[in-house]
């Protein structure tokens, strides 16, 4: 049953990310085509086409390798001017080769281009228009995540701990003992058993301070110690008790109840020998109890907030991912310890579907945990292809801003209009960041093959 739960999380996982991609590409076809831009195809993975069909001028198919998509569009780069060679400029020789790549580059985007093509190439629109087509796949992400957030926070809801318990832990020992059962030499009971309290009991005040969120009954408890007056609801019905709260060396926790871990001197997270965070402890009143968590369901703004929030961790992740190459090619070919918040690719994201779906946790929780995986997906590949880079769409859209910027001066200045910005001189920086993300992959994939990221343990 494990295994067929874990092929089931693996094949969701792959099919929500090809629908991702799709509906990124989809976000640049349906633009292009409204502009009146040939498109000739719409694919989703590259290399060797699986499956495909024609309409009209566009071929919609699926290639071999999941890697991304692409839709192809007439005219991407602009026309040469007349040759720096030819006008007598003997800097351009010595940049011959760069110019090669980018003419070779040019040629290939008009090996498509036919009679009656002549008006319907991207380079021809304005500016502003071939932003829009551009930025249009990034934004079907961003509108993929809040969707699949609002299905999340507004619809099954986050968790979110009570002042009730859920679980009465029975006994404890010192530090310095370990123990297996309450039976074992000195095993002692924890001072919520020995006070009486039980699950489903709400903590309504402690020492006299009403408790009404969790935080509050949880500060309350790591701040006192010896007798402390405990106000509890049972069946509806409140009495007092008294509780010999205890020491005990617990997770440090900040104000608002935040686990606080561990960092070095530059400010890096400390890993253990397993790849976890450490966190830092400290020693504070112990109770003895597990507080019960529920759903939450968020309003409209709340979501918001927290897919902001979501966002912004993204965009730190995405500036600190070249600082994780050195530690996931330590784990991909020296055996070195994989962290919990390491890169993952393609097949690490899917393993980790299957994982999620093998635990048996319930449907809620289960949906809960692959919808925000799902979601920060997609604000990954919003902000990733937001970098103004070749041949990411981020780098087109520089070029269109710059175009604007450079048609706009001359207009003010009442000088010729400068034309289209030659996107085919960046064409080496484009090979150099494919080749980059190449490389990065094929270290991810045998990273995730061999020395996976694991949720639980």
């Amino acid at each position: 049953m494990v295994v067929l739960l874990t092929v089931v999380g693996i094949i969701l996982f792959v099919l929500g990310l090809l629908f991702s991609i799709a509906w990124h590409e989809l976000g640049h076809l349906s633009t292009a085509k409204m502009f009146g831009i040939k498109c000739t195809e719409y694919m989703v993975g590259f290399g060797k086409t699986l499956w495909s069909f024609r309409r009209g001028d566009t071929e919609y198919g699926v290639k071999a390798v999941p890697l991304g998509g692409f839709v192809r569009m007439v005219g991407m780069i602009p026309p040469a001017r007349r040759s720096a060679v030819a006008a007598g400029d003997t800097s351009a020789r010595k940049m011959s080769r760069w110019r090669a790549m980018a003419e070779d580059s040019r040629e290939a985007s008009y090996i498509e281009l036919e009679p009656g093509d002549e008006n319907r190439q991207f380079y021809q629109r304005s500016p502003w228009k071939r932003l829009i087509v551009m930025f249009a796949g990034p934004g079907m992400n961003v509108i993929l995540a809040a969707i699949l957030l609002a299905v999340l926070f507004m619809g099954i809801g986050i968790p979110k701990e009570t002042t009730t318990v859920g679980e009465v832990n029975e006994c404890m020992a010192p530090a310095d003992t370990q123990i297996e059962s309450c039976e074992d030499p000195g095993a002692q009971p924890t001072p919520a058993a020995e006070a009486g309290i039980l699950p489903g009991d709400r903590i309504v005040s402690i020492d006299g301070e009403a408790t009404p969120e969790w935080n509050d009954a949880n500060q309350k408890i790591r701040t006192s110690l010896g007798s402390t007056a405990f106000e509890v609801e049972r069946d509806g019905e409140t009495f007092r008790t008294d509780v010999d709260i205890v020491e005990n060396e617990l997770p440090a926790r900040d104000a608002s109840g935040e686990i606080i871990y561990e960092t070095d001197a530059e400010g890096d997270n400390v890993y253990d020998d397993d790849g976890r965070r450490v966190m830092q402890t400290e020693t504070v009143g112990f109770l003895g109890i597990v507080f019960e968590q529920e759903r939450a369901r968020l309003g409209p703004v709340e979501s918001a907030q927290e897919m902001g929030t979501m966002l912004v961790a993204v965009g730190e992740a995405l500036v600190a991912l070249p600082s994780k190459v050195p530690e996931v090619f330590g784990a991909a070919f020296l055996g070195e310890q994989r962290t919990e918040d390491s890169p993952v690719g393609i097949v690490g994201i899917s393993r980790i579907g299957g994982e999620i779906m093998s635990q048996g946790l319930p449907v809620a929780d289960t949906a809960a945990i692959m919808l925000q995986i799902l979601a920060g997906v997609n604000l990954f590949l919003f902000a990733f292809n937001m970098l103004p880079i070749l041949p990411l769409d981020g780098g087109h859209m520089a070029g269109a801003i710059w175009e604007s910027i450079k048609r706009n001066a001359a207009r003010l200045f009442k000088r010729p209009d400068p034309g289209p910005v030659d996107v085919a001189l960046l064409t080496p920086v484009a090979y150099v960041v494919v080749a980059c993300f190449l490389v990065f992959s094929v270290i991810l994939l045998v990273a995730d093959l061999i020395n996976p990221v694991r949720l639980f343990g």
